[in-house]
């Protein structure tokens, strides 16, 4: 007889990660095992350092509320599908915080040992669960909480398989088939219609065998069978199959020790399920394309804008496929940095090729912004600078002119290879963005020792910045300056961080997300003002006032301040996973819908990706507080 309250149980846990990872069977196996609970407004699900229970618990209908004993505000609210009491199974400890019912809800209590194989078993399910667990440890890094499910310690990006098979192959779904009956003359004449370079031959929709315009060649051509013999007599068999998601590694060494042109992709893997596609040598050819030491390759070969943006279309791609199998930010955000640097490079040395003289001295690009910082995945608007050797004050305007003339250039070049100009124009093409040494050195004294609204947000812009080409010398002779500057002036650091509490918080009451009021985005989340900004201007400031020297993207800021502070570590660590799982959720979102995945549609968003999103607010505001106390902004305000 149907048990109509587990269906119903598993109906509902279908809708949520990480159930929603687990198959039909198993799921209705689990959900016989679960209990209900219903709590009143008020009452306890758990107390602060009650002993562990069997369970961890889900909430079906209402919103559970999450704090410490001595403390008034909240850690987390709970919602419809949201779990929590997950601290038994990750760390066999008492409770942390109560769990208290904040209205009328019904809970799912899911049995531990019940749970507990299919975690083991399943790398995302458990990897679900460890980033949830460390959500509400308020460190979703959460380091010491590992290798309670798995018998390896992993960082939070790390995936599955091996560094050196990072590519995947994109195979072809336009499969030729035909039976082992068929005459080869009609293999051959389908083949050529197709335009297609092997079929595959099919028994009870099974793959048993390839033909290939090699075999085509050695058995027809050569006259060792006539053109009207059998398929059967001429084709490969077995077939060598794979699982769709084979690397670029593992297909040139099946291919290589099979000595074949062909792989089919099955459903499965193997030969006993449908095949679903064909992988050809060209087709790693072209993987292999995507590979970044051919990319820097073809950059520096690159005569022509035009070529260097059908390369950055393969930068693209590239990005893609690092993301989708889960390739840590960390390296992702540094091959794609350098793939953008090398285009950026290689722009500067076309541009000058059209000027009509060598340039007069000495000069350094700086590229500022998300490029400056190592985290521009996608292709945003441009934020550049030029900084030239010192000139006679007679020379000053003449070289001016001849950088600027140049700036024009590269920044046109950029913008044809798709990265927009600056709405601001902060860019060199700009008079206030292209300066010798000792003209820099005055502007940023100005903005350090003056710190108005203005002079802060351009000063927090410089700050970032990286030698994407020339002399590095001038650079570092300007960022000396900063920081003796900044160490005279204490007092800018105030204004820095109160410019770093200025980006609104993510979410209002109850957790509920900001939306944009009005305007052409109306409606949507701003991951960048509401969400990345604040971490990034936090990380700033923080690295500033330590004068540390060239670490200039985010999460590498935070992991240095985390060694500095040992005291803060969580806060830090937290701060730097929370930074790479926004940016790879912009990236995800900017390719999915070809724009710069700043503002994001909500409710085209599923359960799992809007808790994955509201988990890095916690660490947010936390980051907020920690500078509001430590700079003391509100005397500021007084």
């Amino acid at each position: 007889m149907k048990n109509t309250i587990s269906h119903r149980v598993a109906d509902f846990l279908k809708n949520y990660p990480p159930f929603n990872l687990l198959d039909k069977p198993n799921l209705l196996k689990l959900s016989e095992q679960i209990t209900i609970i219903y709590k009143e407004k008020g009452s306890p699900v758990f107390l602060e350092n009650d002993s562990p229970h069997a369970h961890f618990y889900v909430v079906n209908k209402g919103a559970i509320a999450l704090k410490k004993s001595n403390e008034k505000s909240m850690m987390d609210l709970c919602d419809e599908g949201d779990i929590f009491g997950l601290r038994p199974l990750m760390a066999s400890e008492n409770y942390k915080m109560e769990a208290r019912a904040q209205e009328e809800s019904i809970l799912y209590a899911i049995p531990i040992e019940k749970f507990k194989p299919y975690a083991q078993q399943n790398n995302e399910v458990g990897d679900y669960l460890i980033a949830s667990f460390a959500s509400n440890t308020r460190n979703p890094y959460s380091i010491t909480h590992r290798g309670k499910l798995y018998q390896e310690v992993l960082e939070p990006d790390t995936p599955h398989t091996p560094l050196m098979d990072l590519q995947t192959v994109q195979y072809s779904k336009k499969l030729i088939t035909c039976t082992e009956n068929t005459p080869v003359n009609k293999v051959a004449e389908k083949m050529t219609a197709n335009k297609v370079g092997a079929m595959l031959i099919l028994k009870n929709k099974l793959p048993i065998g390839i033909i290939t315009d090699r075999d085509l060649r050695n058995n027809i051509v050569t006259g060792k069978y006539p053109i009207t013999v059998e398929a059967s007599k001429i084709m490969v068999s077995p077939v060598t199959t794979f699982r769709k998601n084979i690397t670029i590694t593992q297909a040139q060494m099946a291919m290589m020790k099979s000595n074949i042109s062909h792989l089919c992709i099955t459903k499965d893997g193997t030969p006993d399920t449908k095949a679903i596609g064909i992988l050809s040598k060209h087709d790693i050819m072209v993987a292999m394309g995507n590979n970044p030491a051919v990319l820097i390759k073809a950059i520096t070969r690159a005569k022509k804008i035009k070529n260097i943006k059908r390369i950055r279309k393969s930068i693209d791609h590239l990005l893609a496929g690092y993301l989708e199998q889960n390739i840590p930010m960390t390296l992702t955000s540094k091959i794609i940095t350098e793939l953008n640097d090398a285009c950026i490079k290689r722009i500067i040395e076309i541009s000058l090729k059209e000027m009509p003289s060598e340039p007069p001295v000495k000069f350094t690009w700086l590229s500022m912004g998300s490029q400056g910082r190592s985290e521009q995945l996608l292709q945003t608007d441009q934020d550049n600078a030029i900084l030239f050797e010192n000139v006679p004050e007679e020379d000053l305007e003449e070289t001016t002119n001849y950088f600027l003339k140049l700036a024009k250039i590269i920044n046109k070049g950029l913008f044809d290879i798709g990265y927009e100009y600056c709405p601001a124009e902060m860019m060199a093409s700009n008079p206030n963005w292209c300066h010798s040494l000792d003209q820099w050195k005055a502007k940023v004294s100005q903005w350090i020792t003056n710190p108005g609204a203005d002079e802060v947000l351009l000063s927090s812009i410089f700050f970032d910045y990286n030698v994407t080409y020339g002399d590095m010398e001038l650079a570092d002779k300007l960022s000396e300056h900063i920081f003796e500057t900044t160490q005279n002036y204490p007092i800018f650091y105030l204004h820095l961080a109160s410019g770093a509490l200025q980006n609104p918080s993510p979410t209002g009451f109850f957790r509920q997300m900001l939306l944009e009021a009005d305007g052409e985005h109306k409606d949507t989340f701003d991951v960048k003002r509401r969400a990345l900004m604040p971490l990034t201007d936090a990380a700033r400031v923080l690295i500033l006032s330590h004068s540390i020297k060239f670490v200039n993207n985010t999460f590498e800021r935070f992991e240095k301040l985390a060694e500095l502070e040992p005291n803060n570590k969580e806060t830090f660590l937290a701060c730097s996973y929370a930074t790479k799982a926004l940016l790879k959720f912009r990236t995800k979102q900017g390719l999915l819908h070809n724009d710069s995945g700043r503002y994001i549609a909500i409710e085209q968003l599923s359960k799992e990706e809007r808790i994955k999103l509201k988990r890095t607010f916690k660490t947010i505001k936390d980051i907020q507080e920690l500078i509001s106390v430590r700079f003391k902004v509100s005397n500021l305000m007084r």
